[in-house]
């Protein structure tokens, strides 16, 4: 992840990370997720099959959302059987078991997924991968605060969202 000295733009950050995620956690897919006007923005991908690069989710609706309002770190062993994941956006996709880490400085500016087209629990290490990975990330994206995206609402606001516990189910 040394490359990350190397970027120039919010979109260096995006391409050095989501394949540096994918290759160190031996993911079969990874997304890198901005938090923009209260909407997970699926700004970039690195995955077997298209996930949803481009596309805009609302916070409270999306597991990415989840991870970056609770400031939290979510692993879900099993998609089909977790309340915080869309079925509608997950079910057309390979993806049945995920770990995804918010990219917090302080406040929430994004979120790291890892995906995997197995049901699966993620070794120790790999979650604490991934969240190393997040704060790199956010560091990184620090150097460029013009190419982020407005949140679109004060941060530190989890209370408003029903909070539910992480299970690894």
């Amino acid at each position: 992840m040394g490359e990350l000295e190397k970027a120039r733009a919010v979109e260096d950050v995006e391409r050095i990370v989501k394949r540096g995620v994918r290759r160190i956690l031996a993911a079969d897919g990874s997304t890198f997720v901005l938090l923009d006007h209260e909407m997970c923005y699926y700004a970039d991908e690195d995955a077997m099959s298209p996930l949803w690069k481009g596309q805009r989710f609302p916070v409270r609706e999306c597991v990415s959302g989840w991870a970056m309002l609770n400031r939290r770190t979510v692993v879900i062993t099993d998609i089909r059987r977790d309340r915080r994941i869309p079925g509608e956006a997950y079910r057309p996709t390979f993806v049945r078991s995920l770990v995804m880490a918010p990219i917090l400085s302080p406040a929430p500016l994004g979120a790291l997924g890892a995906y995997w087209a197995q049901t699966r629990r993620p070794w120790h290490f790999q979650v604490a991968a991934l969240e190393e990975i997040s704060k790199l990330a956010a560091a990184a994206l620090e150097q460029f605060p013009d190419g982020l995206p407005d949140p679109g609402f004060p941060l530190p606001d989890a209370q408003s969202w029903r909070v539910r516990p992480i299970s690894a189910v």
